[in-house]
């Protein structure tokens, strides 16, 4: 089973951009597609991105296309969301997952996401 760790969350005001990491361990992920998701108190968890494992697919939620940016460095067995021109709405725990099945080229909120990291929180103050 793989163990996913993420990192990079913290504060900044509206406007302002930050880098939120996934580091894998246990084994490789390099064929598995990743998700990006996060969660507010009292609401259910929303798709944010994903990436398919070679990272040439990517999909993104209406709410975050053309300010997020998911990527990933199979070397690192890392994968990456880049956040630009967040908005007080975007406030979440953020959570990086695993889809369970290898080498899916297409991506989305429907994958099988069977392995999940503990999240990391982000809060944008207006």
């Amino acid at each position: 089973q793989v163990q996913l760790v993420e990192s990079g969350g913290g504060s900044v005001r509206h406007g302002g951009s930050l880098r939120l990491s996934c580091a894998a361990s246990g084994r490789t992920i390099s064929s598995n597609a990743m998700g990006w998701f996060r969660q507010t108190p009292g609401k259910e968890r929303e798709f944010v991105a994903a990436i398919s494992w070679s990272g040439g697919n990517t999909y993104y939620a209406d709410s975050v296309k053309g300010r997020f940016t998911i990527s990933r460095d199979n070397a690192k067995n890392t994968v990456y969301l880049q956040m630009n021109s967040l908005k007080p709405e975007d406030t979440a725990v953020y959570y990086c997952a695993a889809d369970v099945r290898r080498r899916v080229a297409v991506v989305g909120p429907t994958g099988e996401y069977g392995d999940w990291g503990q999240g990391t929180q982000v809060t944008v103050s207006s």
